[in-house]
C-alpha cells in the first residue's frame, strides 16, 4: 500500500493529503513529528535528504516534492481526473499551481511574524492582492479552475488561500475567491483536512520559532 509521510499542519503535505482523499486512493498515513525532529532522523533522511514532508512511497518507488507527487498520483491513478483535458484549462491549472508556489507561499511568513505596521507586511498584502485578483480573473465564471470539475489547481491554490484567510488576510475584497473557498469548504475532504483554530495557533508558533532560530 502507498505510504504517505506527512504532518497535518504542513501546507505542502496538505495538498497531497487532499488529493489522496479526493481520488480515494488507499494509503497508509505516516505522521512525521516535526516538533520532535523526526524529519532529521536517519531513517527519514533516507527518504528525503532535505528533511521535508511530504513524501510518498508507492511499491518501493519514492516521490518527494508536493507538485511532483500530485503529478505522479494523477498519472498513476487517473480517475477521478484532477487535470482537465482542455488545453487552455490545463494551462490555467498549471499557472495557478506555479503562482501559488512562487508568489503566494512566500507571503505566509510575513503574515505570521510581522507587526501590523511593518512595511514587509504591507508589501506581502499587496502581493497577495495581486495574486488573488489574478486567480479571480482565471476562475472567471467557472466553479473551479479546471472548469466544472475540481482540479489540482484548486487543491494547490485553495489550500494556500484558505490558510492566509485563517492567518487574518481578508478575502472580502475578492468575492469570487471567497465564494470559491466557501464552495470547496463544503466538500467533506476539505472539512477533514483543514486545520482548526487551535492548530493554526500551533502552526503560527512553530513558524515564529523557526524564523527566530534562523
Amino acid at each position: 500500500m502507498l505510504q504517505f509521510y506527512y504532518h497535518p499542519l504542513s501546507p505542502l503535505a496538505r495538498r497531497v493529503w487532499i488529493a489522496l482523499l479526493e481520488k480515494e486512493i488507499p494509503f497508509e498515513p505516516v505522521v512525521v513529528n516535526l516538533k520532535d525532529g523526526e524529519q532529521f532522523k536517519p531513517e527519514f533522511l533516507q527518504l528525503n535528504p532535505f528533511h521535508h514532508v511530504p513524501v510518498i512511497v508507492d511499491n518501493n518507488f519514492r516521490v518527494l516534492e508536493s507538485l511532483a507527487i500530485l503529478d505522479y498520483l494523477e498519472h498513476k491513478y487517473p480517475e477521478p481526473a484532477l487535470l482537465p483535458k482542455n488545453t487552455q484549462r490545463l494551462a490555467i491549472v498549471r499557472m495557478v499551481e506555479m503562482v501559488t508556489t512562487n508568489e503566494l507561499g512566500s507571503q505566509v511568513i510575513p503574515l505570521i511574524v510581522e507587526k501590523p505596521d511593518s512595511p514587509k507586511l504591507k508589501r506581502a498584502k499587496r502581493k497577495l492582492e495581486r495574486v488573488l485578483n489574478l486567480f479571480a480573473e482565471l476562475l472567471a465564471d467557472e466553479p473551479y479552475f479546471g472548469g466544472n470539475r475540481l482540479s489540482l489547481g484548486d487543491i494547490v491554490a485553495a489550500n494556500g488561500v484558505i490558510l492566509i484567510s485563517k492567518l487574518g488576510y481578508e478575502l472580502d475584497t475578492t468575492p469570487r475567491i471567497k465564494a470559491w473557498c466557501d464552495r470547496l469548504m463544503q466538500r467533506q475532504v476539505w472539512q477533514k483536512t483543514q486545520p482548526n483554530a487551535e492548530q493554526i495557533e500551533i502552526f503560527k508558533q512553530t513558524v515564529t520559532n523557526l524564523v527566530r532560530n534562523t
